[in-house]
């Protein structure tokens, strides 16, 4: 199960910063590490502060893009400090290992962390069904991404092995990240073509609605039933990409 786990570090500046969370994820035997465009990769400097974690180094996938990174996952969750405009469901450490675990034995799900300077942007936390937090000193609560991760990381390995018999019975088939994404644009679409938004002001609303989807955790089939009624509301005319 932990190798259903992928961590996802976003555009990242420095490459010491890389190999700084390969040593994390090795000392809590994580090995799915996804870059998605790192301003600096391969690097000597990652290597070194790697301290002996090559071999996560030299398995880790470079995607172009945060979708390529996250196809074929169940769940996502996302690393961020800041409370937005729209609230996400907020994790703790330890709640977030829950889920994470949970979910692992069914397939496989990811932890993203954002920008060394600015984190995660908006477009995409909408990719994620929770954010985890970690409490800090409020006075000085500024933890670098190689912390962060130990910490999650950390929660992650204690509960591997307590080795929690989850109850598969009670975790259906949900419908995977890509299939969603492919939902909410034929959303946004289907919303346009009736006449009940426009692009320049649904941007808030389509926020709010991936939270109710994703709270919603609907599997392939119920999302393949609320793509044949969008279908119908359009006059079925085919979605336009």
């Amino acid at each position: 199960m932990l190798k259903n786990i992928k961590i996802v570090l976003i555009e990242t500046t420095h490459p010491g910063n890389i190999g700084a969370a390969a040593r994390a994820m090795k000392n809590m035997c994580l090995t799915q590490l996804c870059l998605v465009a790192p301003r600096a990769y391969p690097s000597a400097e990652a290597t070194a502060r790697a301290a002996g974690a090559d071999s996560i180094l030299e398995q880790c996938r470079v995607y172009e893009t945060l979708d390529q990174a996250l196809e074929g996952c169940r769940l996502v969750v996302g690393a961020s400090a800041r409370l937005r405009t729209v609230e996400w469901p907020q994790l703790l450490p330890r709640a977030c290992a829950e889920q994470v675990w949970a979910e692992a034995s069914q397939g496989e799900v990811a932890i993203l962390f954002g920008r060394e300077s600015s984190g995660l942007r908006n477009s995409e936390l909408d990719r994620c069904h929770y954010l985890v937090h970690i409490p800090a000193n409020p006075e000085y609560s500024s933890l670098n991404i190689a912390q962060a991760l130990q910490v999650i990381a950390y929660e992650v390995y204690i509960q591997s092995l307590a080795d929690r018999q989850t109850d598969e019975a009670g975790l259906s088939a949900v419908a995977t990240v890509d299939a969603m994404e492919g939902f909410f644009q034929h959303l946004q679409q289907a919303m346009q073509d009736i006449g009940f938004s426009n692009p320049r002001q649904s941007e808030k609303l389509q926020r709010r609605l991936r939270r109710l989807f994703l709270r919603a955790r609907p599997d392939p089939e119920e999302v393949n039933i609320l793509r044949g009624i969008l279908s119908a509301a359009q006059g079925r005319k085919s979605m336009r990409r």
